[in-house]
């Protein structure tokens, strides 16, 4: 379980033990003999909603907060160091208890880094970096120029390779205090979405329902989560980036992506909202979609490929779609991703996307956790329906996180009010 320091001492943020920790150090280690690594770099990268950063705050429980670039220096043996600004006052002992070697580098952080590199005696060693090449929706890696430039020059005889894979390996599956923190994480969702139900009312702008819906989130204690996709309209198919200032009418359909994070971890949910009323071919595309869910997860078992998961998908649509009617030759695709402190793998998307293509023969593990969210639409594309909980991958297959019913949420009328200064 997830513990709360000594205010007295610490800050009280919510945090992993120790025995998390040394989990998560003692698997990284195993992996790292068999790469024959004699440490790892985790660079700063704020970037992609902080999925960017994720191998650092994995390793060194420092993070939180949209500005938190750190950097780690993780040896295969001894002390593991972290480097950022005001070291001492945002990541030092009262705010974790994780790593006691962490220090000030005023934003130089591939030469702190490095020093870090020369004081542990790898002029010669062979050096892993988180995203120095592919990872999961990082084709052309993460590391920023200058950081590498930083670390190549102050130890030109070392070898650099890349380390995202390893991280990945371990990040992927997950022990009991991640699974619970990303329970946590579903059940502010599911209140953020009740939230929306009841602001989702004619006349009453997109944004001030987004604001609603977050709001019920973070005043239950989600961190500042900075993923959302957002869109509200008669038929808008895909969500966008954000809400805009149009009055919402009866029958608009609001799609969007909404994570909650707790400790850095994003669950995910994607549910639809009809304000008052909907469509009847978005509901029975609900109703086929619900029966295709179903049988997706019983079939989503540890040692199932990526590309038996899509197959699957594919096969189970074609057999349940309708011979006759509106939704007759209706199709799936499948899109699903790791769920953590930020894209664990893999990636799937139905566009053929690299990412999925170069994990279509790898195994789901158990205890994996995912956001799967597969979408049916009309034969002649006019209608489509996307819906998604967070997952894990169980001996018996996968189960659902999220305790909300299958379908489209329809808003009921009621009166509200918003500022309007």
């Amino acid at each position: 379980m997830t513990q709360v320091a000594d205010t007295g001492v610490m800050h009280p943020y919510r945090r992993f033990s120790l025995a998390e920790r040394d989990r998560r150090w003692a698997a990284l280690r195993r992996l790292m003999d068999r790469d024959r690594l004699d440490a790892i770099v985790a660079p700063p990268n704020n970037g992609n909603s902080t999925d960017w950063q994720a191998d650092a705050r994995y390793i060194s429980h420092c993070g939180g907060g949209a500005d938190a670039s750190i950097g780690v220096v993780f040896p295969r043996e001894g002390e593991v160091t972290v480097v950022a600004t005001s070291a001492q006052d945002r990541w030092g002992p009262k705010i974790q208890n994780w790593v006691a070697d962490v220090r000030e580098v005023n934003r130089r952080y591939g030469r702190g880094m490095a020093e870090r590199l020369l004081e542990l005696g790898l002029q010669r060693g062979r050096i892993g970096i988180c995203g120095l090449d592919f990872g999961t929706r990082t084709p052309e890696g993460l590391i920023l120029h200058g950081t590498y430039l930083a670390l190549r020059e102050a130890l030109p005889d070392a070898e650099f390779v890349s380390a995202s894979d390893l991280l990945q390996e371990v990040r992927e599956v997950k022990s009991q205090e991640e699974i619970d923190v990303l329970q946590r994480s579903v059940d502010l969702i599911e209140r953020a979405l009740e939230a929306q139900a009841l602001w989702a009312q004619p006349g009453v702008p997109d944004y001030v329902v987004w604001a609603e819906t977050m709001h019920a989130m973070f005043v239950r204690g989600s961190e500042p989560t900075v993923h959302f996709n957002w869109i509200s309209g008669r038929n808008p198919v895909r969500t966008l980036t954000r809400p805009t200032a149009r009055p919402l009418e009866k029958g608009d359909l609001i799609l969007k992506e909404i994570e909650s994070s707790i400790i850095g971890y994003r669950a995910q949910q994607l549910r639809p909202l009809a304000v008052h009323e909907c469509d009847p071919i978005i509901i029975d595309l609900a109703k086929l979609h619900a029966d295709l869910y179903d049988e997706v997860l019983a079939f989503l078992k540890p040692g199932v490929t990526v590309g038996e998961l899509v197959l699957k998908t594919r096969e189970v649509a074609a057999r349940l779609a309708p011979k006759r009617g509106p939704l007759a030759g209706a199709t799936a695709g499948m899109l699903l991703h790791g769920r953590g402190l930020g894209d664990d793998r893999p990636l799937i998307i139905p566009s053929g996307y690299e990412g999925t293509d170069r994990a279509w023969s790898q195994p789901f593990p158990e205890n994996g956790v995912y956001i799967c969210k597969p979408g049916v639409q009309t034969a002649d594309d006019r209608y489509r329906f996307e819906w998604g909980d967070t997952i894990r991958t169980t001996a018996t297959g996968a189960v659902r996180m999220g305790r909300a019913p299958h379908g489209v949420i329809i808003s009921e009328p009621r009166e509200v009010s918003w500022p309007t200064d």
